[in-house]
């Protein structure tokens, strides 16, 4: 069993309440738009940390990071992106990689937008957990936390920060 810790667009802000929300989790993933490195550092003395760069991220964090990552967890297959859209909309080009990846979840950020749904047609459950910076349009700073057990992708958990 692993509890994972789900963040993207911190926009190179780090609210520490990010690290107390993931302080049971056992990894922390970060969707892209990390901003700077600093931001993967901070994370990743606390947890493991995988991750993928974003749109606005500079050769610090692409140097550190892929575009595109593509690994087990338990016994899920996870396909993580930056910019990947969301079913049945997603960026062109993505739902090729989900139809030859044939990943269980689908991991993207960029929108600000946190969703949580599942592609009966691509079987395929995606999530975006929103934008935990303080950069961009959206009201509310959010994050997510789930656990794999094996197989199964359970306990999905919304945390919104405020201030």
């Amino acid at each position: 069993m692993k509890r994972i810790g789900l963040i993207s667009d911190t926009h190179g802000y780090l609210d520490e309440a990010v690290l107390r929300h993931f302080e049971q989790c056992d990894e922390i993933w970060h969707g892209g738009d990390f901003g700077n490195i600093a931001v993967a550092e901070t994370l990743r003395k606390t947890k493991p940390l995988r991750g993928v760069y974003g749109n606005i991220d500079g050769p610090d964090v692409r140097n550190e990071y892929p575009e595109q990552a593509v690994f087990m967890c338990e016994e899920v297959k996870v396909l993580m992106l930056h910019i990947g859209g969301y079913p049945p909309a997603y960026k062109p080009g993505v739902k090729s990689i989900i139809k030859t990846e044939k990943p269980k979840l689908f991991i993207c950020g960029h929108s600000h937008i946190l969703k949580v749904m599942y592609d009966a047609q691509l079987q395929c459950l995606h999530m975006n957990p929103g934008a935990a910076g303080r950069q961009g349009w959206h009201k509310v700073r959010t994050l997510i936390r789930f656990v794999i057990d094996g197989a199964d992708i359970k306990n999905c958990e919304v945390i919104e920060l405020r201030g």
